[in-house]
């Protein structure tokens, strides 16, 4: 079990289930973790991305994000939109808006291109936030991390409470 700020799970974590993982189980800094399970990512009943090698990142108190890999992503849907972000463990990202049918969904996903040590394996691969569009691992609907800026993936194997959810302003 992984240590908390040298704790062990807080008391108001909920246990996880058989075949669930808890948020409070991840690392600080986050872990990269490859996963063969189907990931596809649907808008306007288009296919944008479909592939069973992502990777997820496990941070401390957040659900995993998916990050797929370019050669599974139907780039030509994406343009690089204005803006970036930067995240202390893995650098600055770069936000893409996609396009289909000539309606076009802004800022929903985002890239490292040159992501900091060692999160180097990501590099290129795209997220998606699922608040924006119909993301599924193993034909799973995922839910949307709450709070709106976080792009964590919530399936049912995801136990927290998560980063984002009331109350949890300070973690």
């Amino acid at each position: 079990m992984w240590k908390y700020k040298g704790k062990e799970r807080p008391p108001f974590a909920k246990v996880p289930g058989p075949d669930q993982e808890s948020v409070w189980d991840y690392p600080r800094p986050p872990a990269l973790s490859k996963d063969c399970r189907t990931v596809e990512v649907r808008w306007l009943d288009q296919t944008i991305a479909l592939t069973t090698e992502s990777i997820r990142i496990l941070e401390t108190a957040s659900p995993p994000t998916f990050y797929l890999p370019p050669k599974d992503v139907k780039t030509e849907f994406l343009t690089k939109a204005p803006g970036t972000s930067f995240c202390e463990w893995k650098g600055e990202a770069t936000y893409w808006n996609i396009t289909v049918n000539g309606e076009t969904l802004e800022r929903a996903v985002w890239t490292y291109d040159q992501p900091k040590k060692p999160y180097m394996e990501i590099a290129g691969y795209f997220c998606f936030y699922p608040g924006k569009l119909e993301c599924f691992v193993d034909g799973i609907t995922v839910k949307p991390q709450p709070g709106g800026f976080y792009g964590g993936w919530m399936t049912p194997e995801i136990v927290g409470p998560v980063k984002g959810e009331p109350g949890t302003g300070n973690w």
